[in-house]
């Protein structure tokens, strides 16, 4: 199963690309799409959706995971983040590409054992998992690649209580 997380933001949108079989774990691509402060939101968002359908098209995932969005005290930091996570989720629907959700509880529980792991944890856990020669940087990408392993590990599960995984969004 080839995973693709995403860790969703306006500046730096964080994606990882896992494979995963028999307990097996492999690093096929990872990086961030980065947009800078200057660009008009719209632009922003189209470099997001554009950069993210080349992934797509490239790899075709069998899945992309993404964690839910968190509410912070900043309304802004987080209506500019569900903008993101927007663009990125109609990115994998125009591709035709599953969607699964995780808290980050989730996704830190699974990869270190501790719900309220921080990002060095999480980091560390991920190049340890992966076989990495270093820590991916930056953290958004380290959260992608945590984000898919978070789904490999809970595909499974996912699946017998859903009935299966599916989605289809119309060209």
């Amino acid at each position: 199963m080839l995973v693709m997380g995403l860790d969703p933001g306006t500046a730096i949108t964080g994606y990882g690309l896992v494979y995963g079989e028999r307990g097996r774990l492999k690093a096929v691509n990872f990086g961030a799409v980065r947009t800078t402060p200057d660009m008009p939101a719209q632009e922003r968002l189209c470099r997001i959706y554009d950069e993210l359908a080349i992934l797509f098209e490239a790899y075709h995932p069998d899945l992309v995971s993404v964690e839910q969005l968190f509410f912070n005290r900043n309304v802004t930091t987080a209506l500019a983040v569900g903008q993101a996570r927007g663009v990125a989720i109609l990115a994998a629907a125009k591709a035709g590409v599953a969607v699964a959700e995780y808290t980050p509880l989730q996704v830190k529980q699974t990869i270190t054992g501790n719900g309220r792991a921080d990002k060095d944890q999480v980091g560390f856990m991920v190049k340890a998992l992966l076989g990495l020669e270093s820590v991916p940087r930056p953290d958004d990408v380290a959260d992608a690649l945590a984000i898919a392993i978070c789904h490999i590990h809970n595909a499974g599960a996912l699946r017998a209580r859903q009935g299966g995984i599916g989605f289809d969004c119309p060209p």
